[in-house]
């Protein structure tokens, strides 16, 4: 029995909160610089955070066309 292989490129949206979370983070672990008294590596990941869904709704957008 085979199975059929199905292409659903739009699961590489789901990455992009991967790469943000991890494959970045050894470049934006830093204090400096600061904006607005707010470690740029908290900024960094309140950033990714919200981002995750937007990168979630476009895999699930790309699923159901």
């Amino acid at each position: 029995m085979r199975l059929k292989r199905v292409k659903r490129p739009q699961l590489l949206w789901l990455v992009v909160p991967f790469v943000l979370f991890v494959g970045v983070l050894p470049l934006a672990n830093r204090v400096e610089p600061a904006l607005g008294g707010v470690p740029f590596l908290l900024l960094w990941f309140a950033g990714a955070t919200l981002l995750t869904p937007l990168a979630v709704w476009l895999t699930w957008r790309g699923d159901h066309r």
